[in-house]
């Protein structure tokens, strides 16, 4: 895998984000040249302060997939392509579904567009997710898992992830698509709850504010730390088998929402969690429990996660301790 990127051109859209960041830091240890795109638009995931120690080895430019134009040009001369950009709020896609269409669905198409005819060469992972499965009809959810999607960005999502696959079908682009879990580690957004609500019970811990836990706390979930969804990104860019392919990330960690939040509450020293009731807006696009079955990401790409939750966790928790007020203030 390493030799691949070695020399490689490569984009990252989303790139000041969460997983952008973690993704061009290795990219740079495996030699890459690497451009990150970033529309560093507030309410999205992008945070400057994600790259600050490898600023000075990464190109960075500041525009917006949904602007085709700068796509067109970006794309030209890459090796590989990860498409992390993206509107990751189910509530705000409910409440301005126009923004999250454009977004996860019309510039998905763009991207794909330029490619097409301008870089028809390119290798193309693209960040899917295991919210457009909706509510589990059974656990663990495989791929064949019928699609029925609870809210807007699950929909939009389904659209992104179609279009990546139909250009990969009809036009020969090596495209394959991961459907992530929930991904948690150092550069998540803490400040809300808009990318995982990990982040703001890390933010809350650590300020001395109760975690606060919806509904009875016994929904069941799996999580990937940050490291081990890059290790499948860089997987999935090299191996021929996942051309053409969607498959979910995961873990074998199973863990109900009470659990972790003790769990988080014991290795910070400190805090409390509390049982609170479901806002209605959130109530009404909760999917209950959700855990995957990743063995065709095992098969198709050698990877399993290495991390456990609670190194991970001790890991996220030790990084907003040393840099939390550049992530919410």
């Amino acid at each position: 895998m390493n030799s691949s990127f070695s020399g490689s051109s490569v984009l990252v859209t989303g790139g000041l984000g969460f997983i952008g960041s973690n993704l061009a830091r290795r990219l740079l240890e495996l030699g890459a040249k690497v451009t990150l795109v970033d529309s560093l638009i507030p309410q999205y995931g992008g945070n400057p302060a994600n790259v600050a120690d490898i600023r000075d080895r990464v190109e960075v430019n500041i525009s917006d997939v949904r602007d085709p134009h700068a796509m067109a040009y970006l794309i030209q001369g890459k090796d590989f392509l990860f498409n992390l950009a993206g509107q990751t709020s189910h509530l705000d896609s409910m409440t301005d579904p126009f923004t999250d269409l454009e977004i996860n669905s019309t510039s998905q198409l763009s991207i794909l567009e330029a490619a097409r005819k301008h870089n028809p060469g390119v290798r193309v992972v693209f960040a899917s997710t295991r919210q457009i499965y909706g509510k589990p009809q059974y656990l663990p959810v495989d791929e064949k898992h019928p699609i029925v999607p609870v809210d807007v960005n699950g929909v939009n999502k389904v659209a992104g992830e179609s279009f990546h696959l139909l250009y990969s079908r009809v036009y020969g682009i090596r495209c394959a698509a991961l459907r992530l879990t929930n991904t948690y580690g150092p550069g998540m957004r803490v400040k809300d709850a808009r990318q995982t609500f990990l982040g703001i019970w890390v933010k809350n811990l650590l300020s001395d504010l109760p975690i606060k836990v919806f509904g009875d706390g016994l929904q069941l979930r799996d999580f990937n730390f940050v490291d081990d969804a890059v290790d499948a990104f860089l997987a999935c860019a090299t191996k021929d088998e996942a051309i053409g392919q969607v498959m979910n990330l995961g873990s074998t960690e199973v863990v109900n929402l009470r659990d972790l939040a003790e769990t988080l509450v014991r290795i910070a020293g400190r805090g409390t969690w509390e049982l609170i009731p479901f806002p209605p807006d959130r109530k009404a696009i909760d999917i209950g429990d959700y855990y995957s079955d990743h063995s065709l990401a095992t098969n198709l790409l050698g990877w399993t996660p290495r991390v456990g939750l609670e190194e991970g966790l001790e890991r996220t928790l030790a990084y907003y301790k040393a840099h939390g007020p550049a992530y919410w203030e």
